[in-house]
Parts: structure tokens; sequence; C-alpha cells
């Protein structure tokens, strides 16, 4: 009793032999610096589209560094008035 060979296992009567079948080579992702940047900016578009479609909605928030700057604001005036009056 001869065992088949894979070749012929893989392959129908009559037709081409196939390719082996290998897995899908994993694509690297790209390092150079341009790619990055271009990647990058193309999420900060997308980033900043997105910003403006919540806030064409109404669900805008006020950013961080305003929010800052009026705590210092309010910090800076309550000093100003105590050491002005006292």
């Amino acid at each position: 009793m001869t065992l088949p060979d894979s070749a012929s296992m893989h392959r129908d009567e009559g037709s081409a032999p196939r390719e082996p079948e290998t897995a899908p080579r994993l694509s690297m992702p790209e390092t150079r610096p341009e790619v990055i940047r271009q990647g990058w900016l193309q999420k900060r578009q997308q980033k900043v589209r997105d910003e403006i479609d919540r806030n064409r909605r109404g669900d805008y928030k006020v950013p961080t560094w305003v929010m800052a700057a009026l705590l210092v604001a309010l910090v800076a005036a309550w000093l100003l008035f105590i050491f002005l009056t006292g």
C-alpha cells in the first residue's frame, strides 16, 4: 500500500497544482517620519472634525485651559480684594 504524496492530495484530477497555502503576511507599519507625520495629521484633522460636529449638535464642553484661566483669574481677584480691603 502506497500513500499518496502531498501534491496529489491537494490537486483535483485534470487541474493544475495549487500553490501551498501560507499564512497571510503581516504588513509592518510604516516607520518613516513623513508617514508618521501624515498619520498624526490625519488623526488630528479627524479630532477637529469630530469636535466641530459635537459643537454643532450642542455637545460642546469648555476647554481645560479656559477653566484653568478662569480659576486663576478668580483666585487673583479674591486675593486682590482681601489685600486691598484688609
